[in-house]
């Protein structure tokens, strides 16, 4: 069998990071890629935007379909003297012809190594929708987008439940007076039973819902003394 990143044994040993979800075949330029050229690559790759690299594959910078627009958005337009002001960036890219005065420097990146929900934080605070994936000396490894994060929402049930169950359910509750279960359909989990101690059940609902690929929980646990 082989065993995938973050797994012992064919069994998920930890979270999901971005190295297990990220596109490894990455398209890029460099900094002298002219205007034409980018757009041709991102019809043929049917992407939204490039890294720009240095010539040792370290990423300087990105490129994105928002860094071209400009170019037609001025085409017959000739802006005021308060959209000028406004807007100089802007209007420095509608009459940019190559990557090194397109992109947008320094580019956000992150590390392969990275939670899935730290690389959702710094897409939603930086508004970007894809990252760059880099090492520790800035060297391209590979992208991963909003859509890879969503993959692993993806996980078949059986997964889901098993996770929940050895990660949550056997190791809060190791020897209940009656079986403890959890059910997952379309990403939905419950969780069925009786346990002595029912000061961990909200804990037990937030780390299953912590697993990822879980839509929501729903709770039926009860405490014995609640009979």
């Amino acid at each position: 069998m082989t065993t995938r990143p973050g797994e012992e044994n064919g069994v998920r040993s930890g979270p999901y990071r971005v190295g297990d979800v990220m596109t490894r075949a990455v398209v890029a330029v460099g900094r002298r890629a002219r205007f034409k050229d980018i757009v041709e690559r991102m019809e043929q790759w049917q992407v939204g935007a490039l890294p720009v690299l240095e010539g040792d594959g370290r990423v300087i910078g990105l490129v994105s379909e928002a860094d071209l627009l400009p170019k037609e958005e001025f085409r017959d337009n000739d802006p005021g003297r308060v959209t000028q002001m406004q807007r100089l960036s802007d209007l420095a890219k509608a009459g940019a012809v190559s990557a090194e005065e397109l992109m947008s420097t320094p580019a956000v990146t992150v590390h392969a190594d990275a939670t899935l929900p730290e690389a959702a934080r710094i897409m939603a605070l930086r508004h970007v929708k894809r990252l760059p994936v880099v090492n520790a000396d800035g060297v391209l490894e590979g992208v991963v987008s909003r859509g890879d994060l969503l993959k692993v929402f993806l996980r078949p049930d059986e997964d889901l439940a098993e996770e929940i169950r050895r990660r949550v359910l056997d190791a809060l509750f190791p020897a209940p007076d009656e079986p403890v279960r959890v059910t997952v359909t379309e990403g939905v989990a419950t969780l069925t039973g009786k346990v002595e101690d029912d000061s961990l059940i909200p804990l037990a609902v937030r780390l299953a819902q912590g697993v990822e690929g879980v839509v929501s929980v729903d709770c039926l646990l009860i405490g014995t003394g609640e009979e």
